[in-house]
């Protein structure tokens, strides 16, 4: 009787004469999706699962009196700022931003909400703990009141304050981000002609841009064209509604 235990002819050959054969070719290259798959699993593991796209839906008052009305497409940068991006669906879900004013408008710079607190770019915050009360390191939630969770910087992600992105506002601290965030206008532009707010790149978190409904942007981004009293729009921008949708998942994932 033949010995039950593994025989040298179990497996295929890998190696002939110092040369792969085709299953050592292939040996080799599922060794190496798996080895690029474990240096990445850690960075992905928290980005698993996170929206990727968002609609928010706004109402305004035109220049001309008119009234307004229109969903804005956004891509949400999960890959590159899960945190931010799991905080904005966190309160989008929670319903937090429902409701809430654009309370800032600058032109050629941004417009400026998520102030669910207090609607005047005084209140806010992250919704839930992420480490962070006030800007500062926790190591519990006991430490703060929700009030003040706050979340991590990522700004040094890559991304840059184009047109029509979205970025998170904050004190001049570091992480000190909660709920509100602003978009940057379409006709802003850096001292050096570059589009956008580049002085604000790597000191606030570019975490989406949009992707569609640039008209509903373009048309609330002019109402205070004219220069408006504070920053604040006499009629009111307001975000109905946010809400999230699709899955970030990463690349390796096919099977």
């Amino acid at each position: 009787m033949q010995d039950k235990g593994f025989r040298e002819t179990t497996f295929p050959r890998l190696l002939n004469d110092g040369t792969p054969t085709p299953a050592g070719i292939a040996a080799i290259f599922i060794a190496g999706l798996l080895l690029l798959a474990g240096i990445n699993v850690a960075s992905t593991s928290s980005q698993e699962g996170l929206p990727t796209e968002a609609t928010l839906s706004f109402t305004w008052t035109n220049v001309d009196g008119s009234s307004g009305s229109g969903d804005v497409m956004v891509e949400l940068f999960a890959a590159d700022a899960p945190i931010h991006v799991e905080n904005f669906a966190l309160l989008a879900n929670d319903e937090e931003y429902d409701g809430v004013i654009f309370h800032r408008v600058i032109s050629n710079f941004m417009m400026q909400g998520g102030d669910f607190t207090n609607e005047d770019g005084t209140g806010g915050h992250a919704g839930k703990f992420f480490g962070y009360c006030n800007g500062q390191e926790a190591a519990s939630s006991s430490e703060c009141d929700k009030e003040s969770y706050t979340i991590e910087d990522e700004a040094d992600n890559g991304r840059v304050h184009s047109p029509y992105h979205l970025s998170m506002a904050k004190t001049s601290a570091p992480h000190t981000g909660g709920s509100q965030f602003f978009i940057v206008d379409p006709d802003a532009t850096g001292a050096d002609g570059t589009p956008g707010t580049p002085h604000l790149d790597g000191v606030h978190t570019v975490f989406g841009q949009v992707t569609s409904g640039f008209e509903h942007i373009d048309a609330m981004s002019s109402v205070c064209d004219g220069g408006c009293e504070y920053d604040k729009p006499s009629n009111d921008i307001t975000l109905v509604t946010v809400e999230v949708a699709g899955e970030y998942s990463p690349w390796y994932k096919f099977w």
